[in-house]
């Protein structure tokens, strides 16, 4: 049973609610800096070319024009990527919307009318767009250290030696047990956009000739000053971060704007704002990584998966800033999906085409792999004429069952079973009466006919890496949280007010957090894989209890009693079996002037993964081919609930964000023959308005799991990462043949039904 609390668990208004809906929040478009320049970027029309000649005389010319930069211009030891291999510019352009010079200026008009003063040449080189053409001995070559286009493997930051091949058991014993084997090639390949409201944006300043500060709409502040100081040898990195606009994992390390603006700030002596209009965030920011994976999946008759081998081919498109990190953590979240099987062959390649980066996004690598894998576990069940849901719960790991995690390391699973998650929503939404079996609808009204389907996705980087936090109380009953928290939007600000709170248990206006700032607080990850509620909670319920413990310890002192009949509330400690005996903080600490510090720090854990089912129906017009969502019910157990509105919040927002609807719409559109993404702007690129959202239900089961003091666990990042394979397999359902491309737009749908 959930116990009963003061703040956790209820729906108590965020402290910065005020401030975002009356507008008084501040953006990093907000933001303007005493003396501030504006950058701008002239950007390649070309995918591939070599810089022939570049002309800045006129943009330098220009009338407020502070700074003209080229390739010839930069530092060339500020390099980006994994491993370093893209300049801040360079004399060969890789993509559409590659970096060719840059511009400062007193205001956005004059920087981009620079920008369009430029005169250059180009080379055109050939381009390549397609991983399996870039893999080719005659393959036009991005990169001269990479061989055939294939980026070196592995993630330091994640592991010492590269995960990027999982091999376990024996493939072929495990290909023997199986009663229904299939092969095949599935792509998830379509890069659709993140799309958080707000685009990118950085101010950066030079404070002396080595100490950079960097504003940035960033929700991971340090690991954002930990790759730069990386990637800039030499410069001493501090960076605040603001309000982000949406990150939906997409706008963390905001590298490329912040070498942008560290050079034109050096060049002109002045701090400059970077911020990329919508047009630019579409057309050259990250998207979510193409994937495809060549595989062989086996199936025992009692449904447990014995086997899967495959090659997965990951395309970052002409930079990888992260990729090979989330190819690992995909590896792993294959082995929580399929936990029983204990015979892999999964190997792995990362490869660069001429197209737009492709970086984080929210689903980190596990919804790129699992996306491609489902519908090829989907073709066996269907073989052995398995009900999913039955097969998910056999197969989905359990307290006992191990894997292999990104940092390459064997970590066993315990507290968390989700059958009776799966159980609970499956009876929600009707599963045992809407499931008629394999492509086969559970309706058919004239033309419409109505199918269902079902995914599941975990992640065990809820428990990764470091968090630190402080607390400080005061002689006026008040606890100031020192955490390094951004807010993308998530309220995981207010979710550790409401942990102190209760820790400490104070009104809630009497804890307050400090801002997300590198040079004064302590170190934490950053507000990615749903790692908010385990490690930024543990690190901040360490440092309240820290300083409640000597709070009390010095009451203690000063009342002649022992410490644990001593309890606090409300700025007063206490007798706990006589209230009236007591003191307030102030008199506790002796002098208005003092304080009492606790601290808290959290270590990564990867053995509490979490869940997410997702149920869908949906309705296809056989004439026309259009399909639409009716109704979609999903399912997790989150733990202790912190923030009951914020966490169906996240449940809704599974649509968009590149995730569910990418099953239907959602993608970038890519010119093969210009390079050009042609989905250039919010009316091009197809998402789903707010008056178009179906009918959504939720199962939220409340395990208390032993996390930390609050028994909760975190799973706003993956709750739209089994959507889009639910959607695939409903239409396949629906219309009775298998459709196995995302998008499935009206085209594919119709050309699967043979009216194309």
């Amino acid at each position: 049973m959930a116990t009963e609390y003061r703040y956790i668990g209820k729906p108590i208004p965020r402290r910065d609610a005020a401030d975002l809906v009356t507008g008084r929040a501040v953006f990093i478009d907000d933001l303007c800096i005493p003396r501030m320049l504006y950058g701008k970027a002239l950007r390649s029309p070309h995918p591939h070319a070599l810089i022939s000649s570049i002309d800045v005389s006129k943009a330098k010319a220009l009338k407020g024009v502070k700074a003209v930069l080229t390739y010839k211009d930069v530092p060339p030891d500020w390099i980006s990527g994994l491993p370093p291999h893209r300049l801040v510019l360079d004399r060969k352009v890789r993509a559409v919307g590659d970096g060719v010079a840059l511009v400062a200026a007193t205001n956005p008009q004059i920087a981009l009318e620079a920008t369009q003063l430029i005169d250059v040449e180009y080379e055109v080189l050939k381009p390549v767009f397609d991983m399996e053409e870039a893999l080719l001995p005659d393959a036009p070559q991005l990169y001269e250290q990479f061989t055939q286009n294939e980026f070196t493997p592995g993630c330091p930051m994640f592991s010492k030696e590269p995960f990027k091949h999982l091999q376990r058991g024996n493939i072929e014993e495990g290909f023997k047990e199986a009663a229904f084997v299939e092969e095949g090639t599935f792509s998830f390949d379509k890069f659709p956009h993140p799309l958080p409201p707000e685009p990118p944006g950085v101010i950066v300043k030079w404070d002396s000739p080595t100490d950079l500060t960097v504003w940035a709409s960033s929700g991971a502040p340090h690991l954002m000053k930990m790759i730069l100081q990386f990637r800039m040898p030499g410069v001493n990195i501090r960076v605040i971060g603001l309000h982000t606009g949406g990150s939906y994992g997409n706008k963390q390390i905001i590298s490329m704007p912040t070498f942008y603006g560290a050079v034109l700030a050096r060049a002109t002596g002045l701090p400059v704002k970077i911020m990329l209009n919508k047009t630019e965030h579409l057309l050259t920011w990250e998207v979510r990584l193409g994937s495809r994976i060549h595989g062989k999946v086996g199936i025992r008759k009692d449904g447990v998966v014995s086997a899967f081998q495959g090659m997965w081919l990951v395309e970052p498109g002409f930079s990888s800033e992260l990729a090979q990190g989330q190819m690992g953590v995909g590896l792993g979240e294959a082995q929580v999906m399929l936990a029983k099987c204990q015979n892999w062959d999964l190997d792995t390649k990362c490869i660069a085409t001429n197209r737009s980066p492709g970086g984080p996004i929210r689903g980190f690598g596990g919804q790129e792999l699992k996306s491609a894998m489902l519908p090829l576990i989907g073709l066996a069940m269907k073989k052995g004429n398995f009900d999913p849901v039955e097969v998910f719960k056999k197969n989905f790991v359990q307290p006992g069952d191990g894997y292999f995690w990104r940092d390459g390391n064997w970590w066993t699973c315990r507290e968390t079973d989700y059958v009776k998650t799966m159980e609970e929503a499956a009876k929600k939404f009707g599963w045992s009466d809407k499931w008629k079996g394999w492509n086969k609808p559970t309706a058919v009204n004239g033309t419409k006919a109505i199918g269902v389907g079902v995914g599941v996705h975990g992640n065990a980087d809820v428990g990764e890496d470091e968090s630190e936090a402080s607390c400080r109380l005061d002689a006026f009953g008040t606890a100031t949280v020192h955490c390094c928290i951004g807010e993308t939007g998530t309220s995981q600000r207010h979710a550790a007010q409401k942990m102190v709170a209760e820790v400490l248990q104070l009104p809630m206006e009497k804890v307050l957090i400090t801002n997300a700032d590198t040079l004064v607080t302590p170190f934490d990850f950053g507000l990615v894989g749903s790692r908010g509620t385990i490690t930024v909670g543990t690190a901040c319920i360490k440092a309240a209890e820290d300083a409640r413990r000597k709070l009390i310890e010095q009451a203690a002192a000063i009342m002649h009693a022992p410490p644990e009949i001593l309890d606090t509330r409300d700025g007063f400690i206490f007798v706990k079996e006589d209230p009236s005996k007591g003191m307030p903080w102030i008199a506790a600490l002796g002098s208005p002037e003092r304080t009492i510090t606790g601290l808290g720090v959290y270590h990564n854990n990867f053995t509490t993964p979490n869940f997410v089912i997702y149920f869908v129906e949906t309705e296809v017009d056989l004439e026309t081919g259009q399909a639409k969502i009716l109704h979609v019910v999903e399912g997790t157990d989150a733990g202790q609930i912190i923030d009951p509105i914020n966490l169906r919040m996240q449940l809704h927002g599974s649509f968009g964000a590149a995730c569910v609807d990418t099953a239907l719409f959602e993608e970038s559109v890519l010119d093969q023959t210009t390079g050009r993404i042609l989905s250039a702007d919010i009316i091009d690129y197809k998402w789903r308005t707010f008056n178009e959202f179906p009918p959504f239900d939720t199962v939220i089961l409340e395990s208390q799991f032993d996390t930390h003091r609050f028994k909760a666990i975190g799973i706003g990042e993956i709750s739209g990462a089994p959507g889009a394979a639910a959607v695939l397999m409903s239409l396949s359902n629906a219309v009775g043949v298998d459709i196995m491309e995302y998008p499935a737009t009206p085209a594919v749908i119709l050309k699967a039904l043979g009216k194309a």
